[in-house]
């Protein structure tokens, strides 16, 4: 096939399996480098799915919505991660989660919480199948990762009997949205590995996706990744010999190369996970807590209702018309930046303090603001000088 050919006649795509720089010492190629090259590619969706980590994908979401405002509209960032599982087995288990709505990326969040603080030395975390099928009980929630599709990664040359062990474990846990990865990196078995797993995914009537495995944006970054690598061995590049890549194929490679590798069905697969996967990262935002607003009354009343009995209090012979009008523009400007709650959590916290006779006093950008004076946050009177809130 014509690499050059009209996109019209290549089949659409999306990259389900990449890491980033944030996988230390395996990818190498930053967030917004996959992000840009893949859209270049015309990839409908990438998802960033790092090592046991969400660390890149907010500058790959950054780089996302570039490229919207940038002529390309249509194209999506999906929000996973990678795990490596231990399942009894020589070889760890590899599985990608990824986020099909805003409790998916609470889901991987908190999974990945619960595999980093168990492991030691730092930069490693600790699972194990179980983890899964009934995980540790301060994670409760966490049983089967809810709310993400699970692609299985096959270890390279695994064994039929082997893969099926492992299909097996995750099939209860994940029915319904589990599928089997399958990388083609042009090594020696590679016709071999792909029947074995289409094999077991059809024993076990699991649908099949591509998977590109990818560790660069393009290949030209083969050489820096041979000297990552040969630093995560604690080796010479020359000494590395198979530890290698045997190829530069671990990049975003063109539609076209991939249609000349994998069939056409388990290509459209990717897609479809695609389309299951809608969650942004601009859906979510800081939730205060709403224990701090009494029943009855928004945010912004009760901040008013406050600052204006807290002026009656320090001004009892009735509240200058200079602190009036800063009042008023400072609750307007806390308004339009919904940051009432915060206000109001810190006015929460004093209350505390001096009801314990704990010594608190506010400090920052809003410190010297004629509400914070009013709510008895800090004790600078607006009176005194320029407000700079």
């Amino acid at each position: 096939m014509n690499p050059s050919a009209p996109s019209s006649v290549l089949a659409g795509y999306a990259e389900l399996d990449c890491v980033s720089n944030f996988s230390f010492l395996t990818g190498a190629s930053h967030p917004g480098e996959l992000v840009q090259r893949a859209a270049e590619l015309g990839y409908q969706a990438l998802a960033l799915a790092d090592d046991c980590s969400l660390a890149g994908i907010v500058r790959a979401h950054v780089a996302a919505k570039k490229l919207r405002n940038a002529g390309f509209p249509d194209f999506r960032l999906i929000v996973g991660s990678r795990f490596f599982l231990d399942c009894g087995a020589e070889a760890p288990m590899q599985i990608i989660a990824l986020a099909r709505n805003a409790e998916g990326y609470g889901n991987l969040a908190e999974f990945i919480t619960m595999a980093r603080v168990r492991a030691n030395p730092k930069n490693t975390y600790s699972l194990c199948t179980q983890d899964i099928l009934q995980p540790d009980p301060g994670y409760r929630h966490l049983s089967g990762l809810p709310d993400c599709l699970v692609i299985y990664i096959p270890e390279y040359g695994l064994g039929s009997e082997e893969m099926l062990r492992q299909i097996d474990l995750l099939t209860p846990v994940f029915s319904g949205r589990l599928w089997v990865g399958c990388a083609q990196h042009y090594r020696h078995d590679d016709a071999l590995h792909a029947a074995t797993l289409s094999q077991a995914a059809r024993a076990r009537g699991l649908p099949v996706a591509a998977a590109g495995q990818v560790q660069m944006h393009k290949r030209s970054r083969q050489p820096l990744h041979d000297v990552m690598t040969a630093i995560r061995r604690h080796e010479t590049v020359q000494q590395c010999g198979y530890a290698l890549n045997g190829n530069a194929e671990h990049h975003l490679r063109s539609r076209a190369r991939l249609m000349q590798i994998h069939p056409a069905h388990i290509l459209q697969e990717t897609l479809r996970i695609s389309q299951l996967c809608r969650f942004d990262l601009d859906e979510i935002a800081y939730q205060y807590p709403t224990e701090i607003v009494p029943a009855g009354l928004t945010a912004s009343a009760y901040l008013r209702q406050e600052t204006l009995e807290g002026a009656r209090r320090r001004y009892p012979r009735g509240v200058p018309t200079q602190v009036k009008a800063q009042l008023e523009s400072e609750l307007g400007i806390i308004a339009g930046l919904s940051y009432e709650p915060y206000f109001l959590t810190v006015y929460d916290i004093v209350q505390f303090a001096r009801q314990r006779g704990i010594l608190c006093q506010g400090r920052g950008s809003a410190a010297n603001s004629a509400v914070c004076y009013c709510l008895g946050i800090t004790e600078v009177n607006p009176e005194n000088g320029n407000s700079l809130f």
